[in-house]
């Protein structure tokens, strides 16, 4: 088998804001083709590494490079192969969508009917051809998003970094978005792919790595992660959040494996293999102390169950609680002002 070339290498990787560690030794290879998933929590350090592969941020410690380029010290070159989506929509909302695309394709130093070329092409990909004239404050959340990746797909850019590209879209918008990455993906595009979106990560890529403070946790395709915890998965959520102690003890007793316990759907997971006995064991156990199940689930491992056996949360819980607090951040900013 052909071991692919690398087109993302991290090595040693530090970062500190002040006192933060953010990034904290961070190994990473990433091959060309495909799409490589980076899952973490909220603050594990996923946009950080995104800004030092992007020439955003100078790592304190350690070596990036991309497409064989270092971060630093090719960072003007580099910026002309890569194309970066964020979290949120950089989008000027006094211009129309095809004017949004335009002075991108400009900053790449296209030529004038080279840049309105290639800015017809990618709106008319991402299905924006027919509101292309319309200022972009009439645009919805998902059409915003969407032209935000067609400035980043105007330069044609070898390697594209999306930052959880779909965060805030409901169902359909991530739909249609993910129909365009495997588009580009089959064309031969490299992508890394932050998201917070266990399903959106079993879809899409071929690995992934977790990152959680600062720190790459595990790697591997979606399959070797999810076999990483050995047999079916028994979810029991509780009637009364208030026995979640006393019955993660009690089902110690199985020696099965730890019980990963998620405090706010007071749920515990507990990995039981294939023998059905252990099931029956823990459901006893529970029974014989009058701990009552409000759920009970018995399921092959999913990422979720990885991601929170790994980080001791479920993704989108955190994502959630981060959203909220990014609300009540704006909320108090737009206050002083």
């Amino acid at each position: 088998m052909t071991t692919r070339r690398a087109a993302i290498e991290v090595e040693g990787v530090r970062h500190r804001f002040g006192d933060v560690t953010a990034l904290d030794g961070v190994d990473l290879r990433v091959a060309e083709g495909g799409v490589f998933g980076l899952l973490g929590p909220n603050g594990a350090g996923k946009t950080t590494l995104v800004r030092v592969l992007t020439t955003l941020l100078r790592p304190t410690e350690g070596r990036a490079r991309v497409l064989g380029f270092d971060v630093v010290d090719d960072a003007v070159h580099l910026r002309s192969l890569i194309g970066l989506a964020g979290q949120y929509a950089a989008v000027d909302e006094a211009l129309t969508g095809k004017e949004n695309v335009d002075m991108v394709a400009r900053l790449y130093n296209l030529k004038r009917a080279e840049a309105k070329r290639r800015t017809a092409e990618v709106l008319e990909r991402i299905g924006l051809s027919d509101a292309a004239d319309r200022p972009v404050r009439t645009y919805s959340g998902g059409m915003r998003r969407r032209l935000d990746l067609a400035a980043s797909l105007v330069g044609k850019p070898q390697v594209l970094v999306m930052d959880e590209p779909t965060s805030g879209l409901d169902p359909a918008s991530r739909i249609d978005l993910w129909e365009i990455i495997e588009e580009l993906v089959a064309e031969g595009t490299t992508l890394l792919l932050t998201t917070q979106y266990l399903e959106e990560a079993d879809r899409l890529a071929d690995r992934i790595a977790v990152i959680d403070h600062g720190k790459v946790i595990t790697e591997g395709t979606p399959d070797d992660l999810k076999d990483q915890l050995g047999g079916d998965v028994l979810g029991m959520t509780l009637e009364s959040r208030g026995d979640l102690a006393r019955a993660t003890e009690l089902l110690k007793e199985i020696r099965i494996g730890e019980p990963v316990v998620d405090d706010i759907t007071a749920t515990i997971s507990l990995t039981v293999g294939d023998d059905t006995r252990r099931t029956i064991s823990a459901l006893r156990i529970l029974e014989d102390n009058a701990i009552t199940l409000k759920d009970l689930t018995l399921h092959r491992p999913s990422l979720d169950d990885v991601f929170l056996t790994l980080t001791g949360h479920k993704a989108e819980v955190e994502a959630l609680n981060g959203n909220r607090a990014r609300a009540r951040r704006r909320v108090r900013q737009e206050s002083r002002t």
